[in-house]
């Protein structure tokens, strides 16, 4: 089967066959090693990784109870957000003050991500589906080609942690906020699986204060409420063959509906789907090889006054071999990696596809003390000339409880299909963004908890900005071109611990990101980047009850490029407690933004105030 036929009932027809296998098989549950994989596509412990790196598991987000996942990852040091209007809305991501389609984003191990406009959407993505999330900062097109500029986020749907074990939840909130969702999983002597469902709906609030219009400010403001609805399904399984060979199939599903102010549209249906199937095979201790096969598919459609405005589906195809074999003191992986987009629109692109296929090889040792890992890639497009990036990062034991760690990297992202080809607008003439980074760090793990600080410096040449001089009568108002340069500065802050029988989590970021280039912007702040954020966390429990506290500063930021649109600053406090019903049951409450206080991350766009969710959680003891 080519792989373009790779279709929806094929993977639930793997992922069936997989599973039914499990239930047949008997046998003890089997716990693993908790484990990150995505700063080197291989098994590491996160004490061991010389990359900065945050994970977020099951048991924190049902502490933290978040609205969604991008309030997850706002938590994290080094990552700003914005959002059009609430939950559901479209929203950005900006990690260490790069763009916000400087980010590659995995599901499961399967790229997801628009090629028209950019950067994944992941205000789709329930919370309720998510096992962990892994967050790595820095530069990695080593590793995953373009548009690793600022980081790899890898999300994790949920998984068994022993035998058949169902699980479900029930939250309520404010805006009619209801949620819904449940599954099962397990995990036998040969095999595992997982399924569940999950559905979401809120009237949502009032998503703008104004209706932007294009280069006149605002229209007169359409008071209403703009709510969202979304439903998903997961399904995986995976089966042991052998000593030897495994195999793992996977489906995720959303299928998410917008209201929105009155503008170029005031409905919007979006479909998030992404298919993976893995092969591997490990004859013994020193060696193994892995074969992948992945499709994402986006599709957005936007309905003005119930009619059909316009379509733009992404159709991502994705293959991969690696192998991992250890290689004196160190461990060798050598891979390739080869991607198409397809473009399906009622908008009329000029080139609707393109391939892409990356060679990587990566080098990970340990001498003594120190640790290195060295890695090199090139991709080969059919957009634009061939792209050679590197990386290299060294640790230093410098005590038991102490290390130090120091990288350097390069990395690139391909223009999208919108800046090359959109009528009106695309310029095919555009070349890839190049970046290029330097990090040191240091982190201890003394007896009372753990802290980590790190500081890098970014330069990212040939950054894709509007071009006013690039006037033809087919583009009467100019087009993209690599005219603008970018440097950043940043510096991020985490420790955490136990006091007096409170856990605490404190973090803070600072970055500078400033508009490098020549032109009339130079020395201005990046658009809509917060120079400092911070977080603090307190949580405590007595027997069956439990307590917490958040508190999260975003310092202000701009709107525009020359810095004349000023967003304020904010500060966020929540409180939230929990109380265990039996082993398996828990009631958790949380109150967000309890001060009401108004504030944009995007101009013109509303945010919640202040608001409640309680939910009800089953979920058996280990």
């Amino acid at each position: 089967m080519s792989l373009c036929h790779f279709s929806v009932r094929n993977a639930l027809a793997a992922a069936c066959v997989l599973a039914c296998a499990h239930l047949a098989a008997e046998g003890a549950p089997v716990e693993l090693e908790q484990v990150v994989v995505t700063a080197t596509r291989t098994e590491q412990s996160l004490l061991e990784t010389l990359a900065s790196v945050s994970v977020i598991d099951r048991d924190e987000i049902e502490r933290l109870q978040p609205l969604s996942v991008l309030d997850l990852l706002g938590s994290l040091p080094g990552i700003v957000l914005t959002n059009n209007g609430g939950p559901g809305k479209a929203s950005a991501l900006f990690l260490r003050g790069t763009e916000s389609d400087h980010v590659v984003v995995l599901i499961d191990g399967v790229r997801i991500g628009s090629a028209t406009f950019g950067g994944a959407m992941l205000q789709d993505v329930p919370v309720d589906q998510i096992e962990r999330i892994e967050v790595v900062r820095g530069p990695f097109s080593s590793l995953y080609g373009s548009e690793a500029i600022g980081g790899v986020i890898q999300i994790f749907t949920r998984r068994p942690a022993g035998a058949f074990t169902p699980f479900a939840s029930l939250g309520a909130g404010s805006d009619d906020l209801a949620r819904a969702s449940a599954g099962a999983a397990g995990r036998g002597e040969h095999g595992w699986y997982s399924a569940s469902v999950a559905h979401e709906r809120s009237d949502g609030i009032d998503a703008t204060r104004c209706n932007p219009v294009f280069g006149s400010g605002c229209a007169p403001e359409e008071r209403d409420r703009d709510g969202f609805r979304n439903a998903s399904i997961n399904l995986q399984g995976g089966y042991r063959f052998n000593a030897a060979w495994d195999a793992e199939a996977r489906l995720y599903q959303a299928r998410a509906h917008n209201e929105n102010d009155a503008g170029v549209s005031d409905t919007d249906r979006a479909l998030q789907r992404t298919l993976g199937t893995r092969l591997r095979y490990a004859p013994g201790d020193s060696a193994s090889f892995t074969a992948s096969l992945g499709r994402d598919s986006e599709g957005n459609t936007n309905y003005l006054r119930g009619e059909e405005a316009s379509r733009f589906d992404n159709v991502r195809d994705l293959a991969s071999l690696q192998a991992d074999l250890k290689a004196g003191v160190g461990l060798l992986t050598l891979g390739y990696d080869w991607q198409r987009d397809r473009v399906i629109s009622t908008t009329v692109y000029a080139l609707d596809h393109r391939r892409n296929s990356g060679l990587f090889g990566q080098w990970q040792g340990r001498f003594g003390a120190h640790a290195l890992q060295a890695s090199l890639r090139r991709d080969d497009s059919s957009q634009f000339d061939a792209q050679v990036t590197g990386n290299l990062l060294w640790g230093w034991q410098l005590a038991q409880q102490l290390r130090l760690t120091a990288s350097y990297g390069t990395a690139f992202k391909g223009p999208t299909f919108n800046e090359l080809y959109y009528p009106g607008f695309g310029n095919p003439n555009l070349r890839p963004e190049h970046s290029r980074s330097a990090e040191l760090g240091l982190r201890g793990t003394p007896v009372w908890g753990q802290w980590s600080l790190n500081a890098y410096v970014t330069r990212v040449d040939d950054l894709i900005g509007y071009d006013s001089s690039l006037v033809d009568d087919d583009h009467p108002w100019g087009q993209p071109n690599n005219i603008d340069t970018a440097h950043i500065r940043g510096a991020e802050l985490s420790v955490g611990g136990t006091l007096a029988q409170w856990d605490w989590n404190a973090s803070a970021s600072w970055i500078d990101p400033r508009d490098a280039g020549s032109g009339a912007t130079r020395d201005k702040l990046l658009p809509r980047r917060a120079r400092q954020t911070a977080r603090l966390e307190l949580d405590r429990q007595w027997g069956r009850v439990s307590v917490g506290a958040s508190a999260q500063f975003v310092s202000a930021r701009y709107e525009d490029a020359a810095n004349t649109q000023r967003m304020g600053g904010y500060t966020l406090y929540g409180l939230r407690a929990g109380y265990a019903l039996g082993a398996d049951w828990n009631l958790r409450l949380s109150l967000n933004n309890i001060a009401d206080h108004r504030y944009e991350t995007a101009q013109y766009f509303n945010q919640p105030g202040r608001s409640v969710l309680l939910t009800l959680n089953y979920r058996p003891s280990r």
